[in-house]
């Protein structure tokens, strides 16, 4: 069977799909924001993917790489708060991982977003535990590498099966902030009042990621 990839136009369904998708949860990302923030990351998030939704049709789709890249920047110009720059550097390094690559297997997907973790840890300073975005990245990204070892990584359901795994990884690292104290953002300046929240950036992230999933599941 052929090795299973991710095109540009995939990639660019990914999009659209997780702009609906934030659009829908808005609502969910205020309240969660609400209770440790600053009530504006659901906002924030559904605007900043409504405008890389409008010039995707602008976007180069033949380098996963540099349309990658373009999101990254358009997400740090229209994202406010401190999940503009979060999420502006994961799209643009993922994208420099991948540069030039017309379309993504799933060693290519696991070192693109590998990368953006990296990038995310890098302009946050945070580190699993710390009641952010990076406990839904580090087990998703950690799934995906483990799946590079199992058998039958090279074909197509392989693929789509990884992609589920680090959604739901995602997912269980956005749940298991709720009895975290926040250690870095907005949110730490609460210090124990903190514990007993969802962390809105981790679940926005696992939004993202189970978007992924169900777009290469299509």
């Amino acid at each position: 069977m052929q090795t299973q990839t991710l095109s540009g136009e995939q990639i660019a369904a990914w999009l659209e799909r997780a702009a609906e998708v934030l659009e829908r949860e808005k609502a969910l990302l205020t309240e969660l924001d609400a209770a440790i923030g600053d009530s504006d990351h659901g906002v924030n998030m559904a605007r900043g993917f409504a405008a890389v939704r409008d010039r995707l049709g602008r976007l180069d789709r033949g380098d996963v790489g540099a349309l990658l890249r373009e999101v990254g920047m358009t997400l740090l110009s229209t994202v406010g708060g401190a999940s503009g720059p979060l999420y502006g550097t994961l799209f643009r390094d993922a994208g420099q991982r991948v540069a030039g690559a017309a379309a993504l297997d799933l060693p290519a997907l696991a070192g693109c977003l590998e990368a953006g973790l990296e990038g995310v840890r890098r302009r946050g300073k945070a580190s699993p535990g710390d009641k952010t975005m990076v406990d839904a990245l580090v087990p998703a990204v950690d799934a995906l590498k483990a799946a590079l070892s199992a058998p039958g990584a090279a074909d197509g359901a392989a693929l789509r099966d990884a992609l589920g795994r680090a959604a739901d990884a995602a997912r269980a690292g956005a749940e298991a902030t709720v009895p975290l104290i926040a250690r870095k953002g907005r949110a730490s300046y609460l210090g124990e009042r903190s514990a007993g929240h969802q962390d809105p950036g981790a679940t926005s992230c696992w939004l993202l990621l189970r978007s992924l999933a169900a777009t290469a599941g299509a």
